[in-house]
């Protein structure tokens, strides 16, 4: 079964920095798309940032300038730099890897935006 292990999250003071990772272990299915998800208290889930497998990226409005999607393919890892972190950034991250079958989902990490 694949698993997308996630890491990087923590505690950060407002305009701090943090790198998230999220690697498939095991054998996966052709991805067509990896992306970052966020989920706020009180909030529904929304996306932060999507590659898809042409290189093209998207992100939300409210990340746009602050913060960089990228890949390894070669290790089929996914990143998000977040950078000039706010406290409304403050939420469990999710990433995703879709597949032409079905979408992979991370375990969540937390970030939190404090001082």
């Amino acid at each position: 079964q694949v698993q997308l292990m996630e890491s990087g999250g923590g505690l950060v003071q407002p305009g701090g920095s943090l790198r998230l990772s999220c690697a498939a272990a095991g054998s996966i299915f052709k991805i067509n798309a990896m992306g970052w998800y966020r989920q706020a208290p009180g909030k529904q889930r929304e996306l932060v940032a999507e590659i898809t497998s042409g290189g093209s990226t998207n992100y939300a409005d409210s990340v746009k300038g602050r913060f960089t999607i990228s890949r390894d393919n070669a290790k089929n890892t996914v990143y998000l730099q977040m950078n000039s972190l706010k406290p409304e950034d403050t939420a469990v991250y999710y990433c995703r890897f879709d597949t032409w079958i079905k979408p992979y989902w991370g375990q969540g990490t937390q970030v939190t935006v404090s001082s």
